[in-house]
């Protein structure tokens, strides 16, 4: 199976004043399309970093990073910013949904910058909010439903635009167990019946529980990183 990401020996240091900090070190990892890892660590262990590499957010200071096919490391600002439209949905621990606008509005956001018309936007809307159980709750504002409803609101938003890999930052940190649950369900379903890759940070390990594995980053290392199948 062909690799969805790729660290070849990738570090990422700040300045900070005149120290030179180095957040990874040399850090390698492959993960097969269509695979759900977890990321797990403790504070400071480097997961948000490697989560902004993944996502173009940031770019490494050296190594390669290859995801979803474009090397990363060799794109500029705005190439990053075009590259993440195309490939990347993300889903977070407080949903960052717009207070003021309807589910379906929210939904639809990222669909603005694009060339679609407003018929075929309603029709993805309509769809995406099917797929995560919303269909119902379209016209609500984030105030007005619960907060794993808002959680549904944001994962159809992050797969409005069909991305390669979704990238998830404590996405139930939030949310009461019950409700954790059926949020990782619906991530696992999105895994296993449409095949979407997903990157998970959690501390929670009956969350990491989900993915198919578990990686654990302590100090800018990776500790144990299987390769992605052949």
């Amino acid at each position: 199976m062909a690799s969805v990401l790729s660290f070849k020996n990738v570090s990422k240091h700040y300045t900070r004043g005149k120290e030179n900090v180095a957040v990874l070190d040399h850090f390698n990892l492959e993960i097969a399309e269509g695979d759900f890892v977890a990321i797990m660590g403790p504070s400071g262990s480097g997961k948000t970093t490697l989560l902004n590499l993944i996502g173009g957010l940031d770019r490494p200071s050296t190594g390669e990073l290859t995801v979803a096919g474009e090397r990363l490391d060799q794109l500029s600002g705005s190439g990053l910013s075009r590259w993440r439209a195309r490939h990347v949905g993300f889903i977070f621990q407080f949903y960052n949904l717009m207070p003021t606008l309807s589910a379906e509005r929210n939904v639809e956001l990222p669909l603005l910058l694009t060339s679609l018309s407003a018929g075929e936007r309603k029709r993805k809307v309509a769809a995406a909010l099917e797929l995560v159980g919303l269909s119902d709750r379209g016209k609500h504002k984030p105030g007005e439903m619960s907060g794993g409803q808002q959680q549904r609101v944001a994962i159809a938003r992050a797969l409005i635009a069909d991305p390669t890999i979704l990238i998830c930052d404590e996405p139930t940190g939030d949310l009461d167990r019950h409700t954790a649950e059926e949020i990782l369900g619906l991530l696992q379903m999105l895994n296993r019946q449409y095949g979407k890759s997903i990157i998970l940070v959690t501390h929670d390990p009956k969350a990491a529980g989900y993915a198919s594995r578990q990686l654990h980053v302590d100090k800018g290392q990776l500790l144990d990183a299987p390769m992605a199948a052949a």
